[in-house]
């Protein structure tokens, strides 16, 4: 499946820490730091930021790996230097404005989950929007065992999928979630054999790439908002939401198909 994809050309061909992919409208995006187990140093940030801003036009959904035996490994240590205050916070605030490209960018992310999915990794996963976990994966936050904090955007996305609780375990603890134990918690949606997850990963791409996009755009950006908002806030910005998707022209086309039965019905595969 993933021999039908070409190397994307331009600006995004330029990126030394990711190989960047298209296919019709699927972008993959993998990261290309193997040997330090694609552990995030400030390049590579920036790198990702630049490829979700800079995406292809036509791109629909965006598949996001990493190369070798592990996802990501969370943040370089290598590279961490002493800074002030002032620059702590900025620094935080880079992984949260690529993370929020990432999260509420113009298309779907689904991530394929291999070995390491730890610390800055599994801030990473949590902004997609999709996750699809190998055998092999595993889920840490060591950020307690390291004297420092998560500042990716952790504590805000990752409550939201496995609860606070869980959350406060893995980080005073050190526990470590291997695969079926990460998708009941809630972190993955998916699951799957070694060797399988990439494969999934491009099946569901290409599958959300066929939706209407203002309906995928509403998922991405009204849905979490919703989630945060009262009752009566959120019911009236689904009513605003959902005036703006149907009266879309590709909207009007497919519901016609429904109604003229050119369209499949919802059926268990």
């Amino acid at each position: 499946m993933q021999s039908d994809f070409t190397p994307a050309a331009g600006l995004l061909a330029n990126l030394d820490l990711l190989r960047v992919e298209t296919d019709g409208a699927v972008l993959h995006i993998r990261l290309m730091r193997p040997a330090k187990r694609n552990a995030i140093s400030d390049p590579l940030i920036q790198q990702l930021h630049t490829a979700f801003v800079n995406q292809p036009e036509g791109t629909r959904a965006v598949v996001i790996s990493g190369e070798g035996e592990h996802f990501c490994a969370g943040l370089d240590l290598s590279e961490l230097v002493a800074r002030d205050i002032g620059s702590g916070v900025q620094h935080s605030r880079m992984w949260h404005a690529a993370f929020d490209a990432v999260q509420f960018g113009r298309v779907p992310v689904v991530a394929a989950l291999h070995g390491a999915v730890v610390g800055g990794g599994l801030e990473l996963a949590s902004a997609c929007h999709i996750r699809v976990a190998e055998d092999s994966a595993y889920f840490g936050l060591p950020e307690g065992q390291r004297g420092i904090f998560v500042g990716g955007g952790g504590s805000v996305r990752i409550p939201r999928l496995i609860g606070v609780s869980r959350m406060t375990d893995l980080m005073l603890t050190g526990r470590v979630y291997d695969a079926d134990e990460g998708q009941a918690a809630g972190l993955v949606q998916y699951r799957v054999r070694d060797g399988e997850g990439l494969s999934k990963a491009i099946e569901l791409a290409r599958r959300i790439a066929t939706n209407a996009p203002m309906s995928n755009y509403a998922v991405m950006h009204a849905l979490p908002r919703i989630a945060d908002q009262s009752q009566s806030e959120g019911l009236f910005t689904e009513s605003l939401m959902a005036a703006v998707a149907e009266s879309t022209p590709d909207a009007q086309e497919r519901l016609r198909a429904f109604l003229e039965k050119r369209a499949g019905k919802v059926v268990k595969s």
